[in-house]
Protein backbone atom coordinates (compact mmCIF):
# COMPACT_ATOMS: atom_id res chain seq x y z
CA UNK A 1 0.00 0.00 0.00
CA UNK A 2 1.20 3.29 -0.51
CA UNK A 3 1.72 5.28 2.05
CA UNK A 4 -0.24 8.61 2.70
CA UNK A 5 2.44 10.85 3.00
CA UNK A 6 3.92 10.09 0.23
CA UNK A 7 1.22 10.33 -2.26
CA UNK A 8 1.64 13.88 -3.82
CA UNK A 9 -1.52 13.72 -5.74
CA UNK A 10 -4.25 16.97 -4.71
CA UNK A 11 -6.97 15.03 -2.85
CA UNK A 12 -9.51 17.07 -5.21
CA UNK A 13 -7.88 15.65 -8.46
CA UNK A 14 -9.15 12.57 -9.97
CA UNK A 15 -6.43 10.33 -11.51
CA UNK A 16 -8.50 9.06 -14.19
CA UNK A 17 -12.58 8.96 -14.37
CA UNK A 18 -14.39 6.36 -12.28
CA UNK A 19 -17.88 5.21 -12.73
CA UNK A 20 -18.77 4.84 -9.25
CA UNK A 21 -21.57 2.60 -8.43
CA UNK A 22 -23.91 4.07 -5.76
CA UNK A 23 -23.16 1.95 -2.87
CA UNK A 24 -19.33 3.77 -2.05
CA UNK A 25 -19.78 6.85 -0.19
CA UNK A 26 -18.83 10.21 -2.12
CA UNK A 27 -14.67 10.84 -1.58
CA UNK A 28 -15.61 14.07 0.17
CA UNK A 29 -17.31 11.82 2.78
CA UNK A 30 -14.34 9.52 3.38
CA UNK A 31 -11.97 12.52 4.27
CA UNK A 32 -12.68 12.55 8.18
CA UNK A 33 -9.94 13.14 10.55
CA UNK A 34 -7.99 10.13 12.15
CA UNK A 35 -7.87 10.37 16.02
CA UNK A 36 -3.91 10.79 17.34
CA UNK A 37 -3.99 7.27 18.70
CA UNK A 38 -5.22 5.36 15.79
CA UNK A 39 -3.06 7.62 13.88
CA UNK A 40 -0.10 6.04 16.03
CA UNK A 41 -1.66 2.67 15.56
CA UNK A 42 -2.32 2.75 11.95
CA UNK A 43 1.25 5.16 11.18
CA UNK A 44 -1.12 7.06 9.23
CA UNK A 45 -4.15 8.97 8.19
CA UNK A 46 -7.29 6.30 7.62
CA UNK A 47 -8.34 8.45 5.24
CA UNK A 48 -8.01 7.21 1.65
CA UNK A 49 -6.62 10.08 -1.11
CA UNK A 50 -7.80 10.18 -4.14
CA UNK A 51 -5.51 8.07 -5.81
CA UNK A 52 -6.45 5.13 -2.90
CA UNK A 53 -10.02 6.26 -3.47
CA UNK A 54 -10.27 5.58 -7.06
CA UNK A 55 -8.49 2.36 -7.28
CA UNK A 56 -10.96 1.20 -4.23
CA UNK A 57 -14.38 2.19 -6.23
CA UNK A 58 -12.43 0.66 -9.53
CA UNK A 59 -12.51 -2.51 -8.02
CA UNK A 60 -16.06 -2.48 -7.52
CA UNK A 61 -16.25 -3.73 -11.15
CA UNK A 62 -13.06 -5.68 -10.97
CA UNK A 63 -13.83 -9.53 -10.73
CA UNK A 64 -11.15 -12.30 -11.26
CA UNK A 65 -9.98 -12.33 -15.24
CA UNK A 66 -8.20 -15.36 -14.39
CA UNK A 67 -10.97 -17.78 -12.97
CA UNK A 68 -13.30 -15.49 -15.21
CA UNK A 69 -11.72 -16.34 -18.40
CA UNK A 70 -11.67 -20.01 -17.57
CA UNK A 71 -15.33 -20.62 -16.62
CA UNK A 72 -16.08 -19.03 -19.98
CA UNK A 73 -14.01 -21.49 -21.56
CA UNK A 74 -15.55 -24.51 -19.85
CA UNK A 75 -19.23 -23.18 -21.13
CA UNK A 76 -17.53 -23.05 -24.61
CA UNK A 77 -15.93 -26.76 -24.09
CA UNK A 78 -18.97 -28.19 -22.75
CA UNK A 79 -19.70 -27.51 -18.96
CA UNK A 80 -19.84 -31.04 -18.15
CA UNK A 81 -16.85 -32.06 -19.78
CA UNK A 82 -15.37 -28.86 -18.56
CA UNK A 83 -15.76 -29.24 -14.78
CA UNK A 84 -15.04 -32.91 -14.58
CA UNK A 85 -11.47 -32.29 -16.45
CA UNK A 86 -11.09 -29.24 -13.72
CA UNK A 87 -12.12 -31.35 -10.40
CA UNK A 88 -9.15 -33.96 -12.07
CA UNK A 89 -7.02 -31.50 -12.29
CA UNK A 90 -8.02 -30.09 -9.37
CA UNK A 91 -7.30 -33.47 -7.46
CA UNK A 92 -4.32 -35.26 -9.21
CA UNK A 93 -2.79 -32.15 -10.72
CA UNK A 94 -2.90 -31.16 -14.18
CA UNK A 95 -0.39 -32.92 -15.69
CA UNK A 96 -2.39 -35.81 -14.47
CA UNK A 97 -4.95 -35.00 -17.38
CA UNK A 98 -4.85 -36.42 -20.48
CA UNK A 99 -4.78 -34.14 -23.52
CA UNK A 100 -5.40 -31.40 -21.46
CA UNK A 101 -6.88 -28.62 -22.85
CA UNK A 102 -4.55 -25.27 -23.03
CA UNK A 103 -6.84 -22.83 -21.10
CA UNK A 104 -7.24 -25.35 -18.13
CA UNK A 105 -3.28 -25.72 -18.09
CA UNK A 106 -2.97 -22.16 -18.31
CA UNK A 107 -4.69 -21.73 -15.04
CA UNK A 108 -3.12 -24.46 -13.50
CA UNK A 109 0.32 -23.23 -14.20
CA UNK A 110 -0.36 -19.78 -13.02
CA UNK A 111 -1.58 -21.18 -9.59
CA UNK A 112 1.74 -23.39 -8.86
CA UNK A 113 3.62 -20.56 -10.09
CA UNK A 114 4.42 -19.63 -6.21
CA UNK A 115 4.69 -15.78 -5.74
CA UNK A 116 8.25 -14.61 -5.12
CA UNK A 117 6.71 -13.26 -1.69
CA UNK A 118 5.79 -16.67 -0.60
CA UNK A 119 7.50 -17.99 3.39
CA UNK A 120 6.21 -20.83 3.99
CA UNK A 121 7.47 -21.13 7.43
CA UNK A 122 5.52 -17.73 8.03
CA UNK A 123 2.57 -20.06 6.75
CA UNK A 124 3.46 -22.62 9.32
CA UNK A 125 3.72 -19.76 12.28
CA UNK A 126 0.00 -18.71 11.01
CA UNK A 127 -0.98 -21.67 11.22
CA UNK A 128 0.02 -22.85 14.57
CA UNK A 129 -0.58 -19.53 16.37
CA UNK A 130 -4.46 -20.40 14.76
CA UNK A 131 -5.03 -23.62 16.06
CA UNK A 132 -3.59 -22.33 19.28
CA UNK A 133 -6.49 -19.94 19.47
CA UNK A 134 -9.38 -22.39 19.66
CA UNK A 135 -12.78 -21.53 19.59
CA UNK A 136 -11.72 -18.14 20.30
CA UNK A 137 -10.81 -17.82 16.67
CA UNK A 138 -13.83 -19.06 15.84
CA UNK A 139 -16.05 -16.94 17.99
CA UNK A 140 -14.14 -14.03 16.41
CA UNK A 141 -14.73 -14.84 13.14
CA UNK A 142 -18.24 -15.94 13.67
CA UNK A 143 -19.36 -13.18 16.06
CA UNK A 144 -17.74 -10.42 15.21
CA UNK A 145 -16.36 -10.58 11.28
CA UNK A 146 -19.40 -12.20 9.90
CA UNK A 147 -22.25 -10.72 12.22
CA UNK A 148 -20.46 -7.74 11.77
CA UNK A 149 -20.02 -8.35 8.21
CA UNK A 150 -23.92 -8.03 7.44
CA UNK A 151 -24.26 -4.51 8.85
CA UNK A 152 -22.24 -3.42 5.28
CA UNK A 153 -25.18 -4.51 3.28
CA UNK A 154 -23.41 -4.61 -0.51
CA UNK A 155 -21.89 -7.77 0.94
CA UNK A 156 -25.36 -8.90 1.33
CA UNK A 157 -26.77 -9.24 -2.31
CA UNK A 158 -24.86 -11.80 -3.53
CA UNK A 159 -26.04 -13.86 -0.52
CA UNK A 160 -29.50 -12.36 -1.07
CA UNK A 161 -29.47 -13.47 -4.72
CA UNK A 162 -28.09 -17.36 -4.43
CA UNK A 163 -30.67 -18.09 -1.74
CA UNK A 164 -28.77 -17.41 1.28
CA UNK A 165 -31.63 -16.44 3.30
CA UNK A 166 -33.54 -19.29 2.65
CA UNK A 167 -31.09 -22.10 1.85
CA UNK A 168 -29.68 -22.80 5.34
CA UNK A 169 -27.45 -20.64 7.03
CA UNK A 170 -25.83 -23.79 9.40
CA UNK A 171 -24.70 -25.44 6.13
CA UNK A 172 -23.21 -22.27 4.57
CA UNK A 173 -21.50 -21.41 7.89
CA UNK A 174 -20.14 -25.00 8.62
CA UNK A 175 -18.72 -25.42 5.00
CA UNK A 176 -17.25 -22.09 5.26
CA UNK A 177 -15.67 -23.26 8.34
CA UNK A 178 -14.73 -26.31 6.36
CA UNK A 179 -12.94 -24.60 3.81
CA UNK A 180 -11.05 -22.59 6.83
CA UNK A 181 -10.17 -25.42 8.75
CA UNK A 182 -8.18 -26.95 5.65
CA UNK A 183 -6.38 -23.67 4.97
CA UNK A 184 -4.99 -23.48 8.60
CA UNK A 185 -3.58 -27.08 8.59
CA UNK A 186 -0.61 -27.04 9.57
CA UNK A 187 1.02 -28.37 5.64
CA UNK A 188 -2.25 -27.11 4.10
CA UNK A 189 -1.20 -24.72 1.74
CA UNK A 190 1.13 -27.23 0.51
CA UNK A 191 1.43 -27.95 -3.21
CA UNK A 192 -2.15 -30.24 -3.60
CA UNK A 193 -2.74 -30.10 -0.28
CA UNK A 194 -6.42 -29.61 1.53
CA UNK A 195 -6.42 -26.22 1.71
CA UNK A 196 -5.00 -25.44 -1.88
CA UNK A 197 -8.08 -27.75 -3.53
CA UNK A 198 -10.63 -26.43 -1.50
CA UNK A 199 -9.55 -22.54 -2.15
CA UNK A 200 -9.37 -23.51 -5.57
CA UNK A 201 -13.22 -25.20 -5.53
CA UNK A 202 -14.43 -22.19 -3.87
CA UNK A 203 -12.60 -20.06 -6.57
CA UNK A 204 -14.16 -21.78 -9.12
CA UNK A 205 -17.77 -21.32 -7.56
CA UNK A 206 -17.26 -17.52 -6.69
CA UNK A 207 -16.60 -17.12 -11.05
CA UNK A 208 -19.98 -19.32 -11.54
CA UNK A 209 -21.69 -16.91 -8.97
CA UNK A 210 -20.64 -13.81 -10.64
CA UNK A 211 -21.24 -14.47 -13.98
CA UNK A 212 -24.86 -15.91 -13.25
CA UNK A 213 -25.81 -12.96 -11.16
CA UNK A 214 -24.59 -10.43 -13.41
CA UNK A 215 -26.37 -11.41 -16.20
CA UNK A 216 -29.68 -11.38 -14.09
CA UNK A 217 -31.92 -8.46 -14.30
CA UNK A 218 -32.05 -8.73 -10.77
CA UNK A 219 -28.71 -7.23 -10.52
CA UNK A 220 -27.90 -3.49 -10.54
CA UNK A 221 -23.90 -3.04 -11.66
CA UNK A 222 -24.81 0.88 -10.91
CA UNK A 223 -25.50 0.22 -7.49
CA UNK A 224 -23.35 -2.58 -6.59
CA UNK A 225 -21.03 -2.96 -8.89
CA UNK A 226 -19.92 -6.24 -9.92
CA UNK A 227 -20.49 -9.06 -7.82
CA UNK A 228 -18.17 -10.55 -5.46
CA UNK A 229 -15.60 -7.92 -6.86
CA UNK A 230 -12.25 -7.31 -5.97
CA UNK A 231 -12.96 -4.98 -2.64
CA UNK A 232 -15.26 -7.59 -1.79
CA UNK A 233 -12.90 -10.44 -1.60
CA UNK A 234 -10.02 -8.07 -0.03
CA UNK A 235 -12.50 -7.33 2.92
CA UNK A 236 -13.22 -10.94 3.39
CA UNK A 237 -9.70 -11.94 3.95
CA UNK A 238 -9.00 -8.78 5.84
CA UNK A 239 -11.51 -10.23 8.15
CA UNK A 240 -10.01 -13.52 8.79
CA UNK A 241 -6.84 -12.35 9.66
CA UNK A 242 -7.00 -7.89 10.29
CA UNK A 243 -10.50 -8.30 12.29
CA UNK A 244 -9.44 -12.24 13.83
CA UNK A 245 -5.86 -10.63 15.32
CA UNK A 246 -7.68 -7.42 16.73
CA UNK A 247 -10.77 -9.77 17.94
CA UNK A 248 -8.18 -12.19 20.11
CA UNK A 249 -6.73 -9.29 21.56
CA UNK A 250 -9.92 -8.15 22.89
CA UNK A 251 -10.90 -11.55 24.00
CA UNK A 252 -7.57 -12.11 26.13
CA UNK A 253 -4.90 -13.31 23.94
CA UNK A 254 -1.89 -11.81 23.12
CA UNK A 255 -0.37 -11.69 19.55
CA UNK A 256 3.40 -11.33 18.96
CA UNK A 257 4.60 -9.55 15.98
CA UNK A 258 6.27 -13.10 14.56
CA UNK A 259 2.58 -14.35 14.81
CA UNK A 260 0.67 -11.38 13.53
CA UNK A 261 3.04 -11.98 10.53
CA UNK A 262 2.41 -15.31 10.28
CA UNK A 263 -1.26 -14.70 10.36
CA UNK A 264 -0.98 -12.24 7.88
CA UNK A 265 1.24 -14.24 5.87
CA UNK A 266 -0.78 -17.12 5.56
CA UNK A 267 -3.81 -15.05 4.70
CA UNK A 268 -2.55 -13.30 2.00
CA UNK A 269 -1.37 -16.44 0.01
CA UNK A 270 -5.11 -18.42 0.80
CA UNK A 271 -6.55 -15.36 -0.84
CA UNK A 272 -3.71 -15.23 -3.61
CA UNK A 273 -4.60 -18.51 -4.44
CA UNK A 274 -8.49 -17.31 -4.19
CA UNK A 275 -7.83 -14.80 -7.03
CA UNK A 276 -7.59 -11.54 -4.69
CA UNK A 277 -4.82 -9.06 -6.62
CA UNK A 278 -1.67 -8.42 -6.00
CA UNK A 279 -2.97 -4.89 -5.37
CA UNK A 280 -5.01 -5.62 -2.48
CA UNK A 281 -2.98 -8.16 -0.68
CA UNK A 282 -0.71 -6.26 2.46
CA UNK A 283 2.24 -7.79 4.07
CA UNK A 284 1.39 -6.13 7.62
CA UNK A 285 -1.25 -5.73 10.21
CA UNK A 286 -0.76 -2.05 10.36
CA UNK A 287 -1.50 -1.97 6.18
CA UNK A 288 -3.93 -4.32 6.57
CA UNK A 289 -6.20 -1.76 8.88
CA UNK A 290 -5.65 0.91 6.88
CA UNK A 291 -6.83 -1.16 4.02
CA UNK A 292 -10.24 -2.37 5.92
CA UNK A 293 -10.93 1.07 6.48
CA UNK A 294 -10.88 2.37 2.69
CA UNK A 295 -12.90 -1.52 1.60
CA UNK A 296 -15.68 0.27 4.02
CA UNK A 297 -16.15 3.48 2.56
CA UNK A 298 -17.16 1.36 -0.65
CA UNK A 299 -19.94 -0.47 1.60
CA UNK A 300 -23.61 0.57 1.81
CA UNK A 301 -25.39 1.28 5.31
CA UNK A 302 -27.62 -1.56 7.11
CA UNK A 303 -30.75 -2.38 5.65
CA UNK A 304 -33.19 -5.15 6.05
CA UNK A 305 -31.06 -7.73 4.27
CA UNK A 306 -28.50 -7.10 7.52
CA UNK A 307 -31.59 -8.26 10.07
CA UNK A 308 -32.40 -11.05 7.74
CA UNK A 309 -29.04 -12.45 7.86
CA UNK A 310 -27.95 -11.35 11.26
CA UNK A 311 -31.10 -13.08 12.51
CA UNK A 312 -30.38 -16.40 10.57
CA UNK A 313 -27.39 -16.66 11.56
CA UNK A 314 -28.25 -15.88 15.21
CA UNK A 315 -30.80 -19.08 15.08
CA UNK A 316 -27.69 -20.71 13.56
CA UNK A 317 -26.43 -23.01 17.30
CA UNK A 318 -29.65 -24.20 17.51
CA UNK A 319 -29.66 -26.63 14.45
CA UNK A 320 -26.38 -27.82 15.82
CA UNK A 321 -25.10 -31.77 16.88
CA UNK A 322 -22.94 -32.43 18.99
CA UNK A 323 -21.23 -35.39 20.24
CA UNK A 324 -22.16 -37.58 23.04
CA UNK A 325 -25.94 -38.30 22.10
CA UNK A 326 -29.05 -36.72 23.06
CA UNK A 327 -29.11 -36.00 26.48
CA UNK A 328 -27.50 -32.28 26.67
CA UNK A 329 -28.00 -31.51 23.11
CA UNK A 330 -30.91 -28.80 23.47
CA UNK A 331 -29.27 -27.37 26.53
CA UNK A 332 -25.79 -27.11 24.74
CA UNK A 333 -27.65 -25.49 21.81
CA UNK A 334 -29.10 -23.17 23.80
CA UNK A 335 -26.30 -22.17 25.94
CA UNK A 336 -24.23 -21.61 22.43
CA UNK A 337 -26.81 -19.63 21.08
CA UNK A 338 -26.79 -17.10 24.06
CA UNK A 339 -22.94 -17.08 24.00
CA UNK A 340 -22.45 -16.48 20.40
CA UNK A 341 -25.18 -13.43 20.94
CA UNK A 342 -22.95 -12.08 24.19
CA UNK A 343 -19.92 -12.25 22.32
CA UNK A 344 -21.41 -10.59 19.26
CA UNK A 345 -22.81 -7.88 21.89
CA UNK A 346 -19.35 -7.15 23.06
CA UNK A 347 -17.97 -6.31 20.15
CA UNK A 348 -20.46 -4.67 18.15
CA UNK A 349 -22.53 -2.63 21.12
CA UNK A 350 -26.05 -1.86 21.60
CA UNK A 351 -26.37 0.38 18.68
CA UNK A 352 -25.28 -1.75 15.99
CA UNK A 353 -26.75 -5.02 17.34
CA UNK A 354 -30.47 -2.92 17.07
CA UNK A 355 -29.43 -2.43 13.57
CA UNK A 356 -29.08 -6.20 13.17
CA UNK A 357 -32.23 -6.35 15.32
CA UNK A 358 -31.59 -7.51 18.47
CA UNK A 359 -32.13 -6.11 21.97
CA UNK A 360 -29.90 -5.51 24.06
CA UNK A 361 -27.76 -8.26 25.05
CA UNK A 362 -25.48 -8.89 28.49
CA UNK A 363 -21.88 -9.58 27.33
CA UNK A 364 -21.61 -12.01 30.22
CA UNK A 365 -19.32 -14.45 28.07
CA UNK A 366 -16.21 -12.70 27.28
CA UNK A 367 -16.39 -10.52 30.09
CA UNK A 368 -16.68 -14.08 32.45
CA UNK A 369 -13.83 -16.17 30.09
CA UNK A 370 -11.17 -12.75 28.98
CA UNK A 371 -9.48 -13.35 32.52
CA UNK A 372 -8.21 -16.78 32.68
CA UNK A 373 -7.83 -16.72 28.82
CA UNK A 374 -5.41 -13.79 29.51
CA UNK A 375 -3.50 -15.29 32.02
CA UNK A 376 -4.00 -19.00 30.32
CA UNK A 377 -2.33 -17.76 27.00
CA UNK A 378 0.50 -15.32 28.78
CA UNK A 379 1.86 -18.40 30.62
CA UNK A 380 2.36 -19.99 27.26
CA UNK A 381 5.23 -17.84 26.78
CA UNK A 382 7.28 -18.99 29.94
CA UNK A 383 6.22 -22.66 30.28
CA UNK A 384 7.40 -25.09 28.44
CA UNK A 385 5.71 -27.67 26.55
CA UNK A 386 2.60 -25.56 27.20
CA UNK A 387 2.10 -23.94 23.54
CA UNK A 388 2.17 -27.10 22.37
CA UNK A 389 -0.51 -28.37 24.59
CA UNK A 390 -2.54 -25.32 23.95
CA UNK A 391 -2.39 -25.58 20.13
CA UNK A 392 -3.27 -29.70 20.07
CA UNK A 393 -6.11 -28.55 22.24
CA UNK A 394 -7.59 -25.75 20.63
CA UNK A 395 -7.43 -27.83 16.99
CA UNK A 396 -9.54 -30.45 18.97
CA UNK A 397 -11.97 -28.00 19.71
CA UNK A 398 -12.21 -26.15 16.44
CA UNK A 399 -12.48 -29.75 15.22
CA UNK A 400 -15.46 -30.72 17.42
CA UNK A 401 -16.92 -27.26 16.55
CA UNK A 402 -16.91 -27.92 12.62
CA UNK A 403 -18.21 -31.80 13.37
CA UNK A 404 -20.85 -30.03 15.42
CA UNK A 405 -22.08 -27.64 12.71
CA UNK A 406 -22.06 -30.41 9.63
CA UNK A 407 -24.20 -33.44 12.28
CA UNK A 408 -25.20 -36.31 10.54
CA UNK A 409 -23.94 -34.52 7.06
CA UNK A 410 -20.80 -35.50 5.52
CA UNK A 411 -17.91 -32.22 5.64
CA UNK A 412 -17.21 -30.21 2.57
CA UNK A 413 -16.98 -27.29 0.98
CA UNK A 414 -20.13 -26.00 -1.65
CA UNK A 415 -21.08 -28.28 -3.77
CA UNK A 416 -24.20 -26.41 -5.99
CA UNK A 417 -27.67 -28.00 -6.84
CA UNK A 418 -28.99 -27.57 -9.90
CA UNK A 419 -31.32 -24.94 -8.85
CA UNK A 420 -27.69 -22.81 -7.93
CA UNK A 421 -26.66 -20.00 -9.60
CA UNK A 422 -23.16 -21.63 -9.59
CA UNK A 423 -24.49 -24.68 -10.92
CA UNK A 424 -22.32 -25.87 -14.15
Amino acid sequence: MTAHAADTLSADTPTHAVDVPRRARPFAKTQAPTSALIRLIAGRELAPTRKEYDNAVAALQDGDPAMDALVDWMYDYGPREARALFEQALAHGVEQVADCPAPLQVFFRGVEAEPAWLDRALLEDGARFIQGTGLTAAFVLRDLALMGGYLLSGFNQSLVLTGALNRGTARRVAETGKWWVDCTDVGGLAPGAAGVRTTLHVRLVHALVRRNLASREEWDSSEWGMPLCQIDMAATYLGFSVVMLGGLRKLGIPVTRRESRGVMHLWRYTCWLMGVQEQWLVDSEREGMVLLHHTFMTQSRPDWTSRELAQALAQEPLERSYAGGPRWQSLRRKLDYHRHLSVSQYFLGTEKMAQLGFQRISSWYPLLTLPLRAVGYSLQRFVPGLRGWQQRRGRRAQLAALAAMFGDQAQGVIQPGEDHPAHL
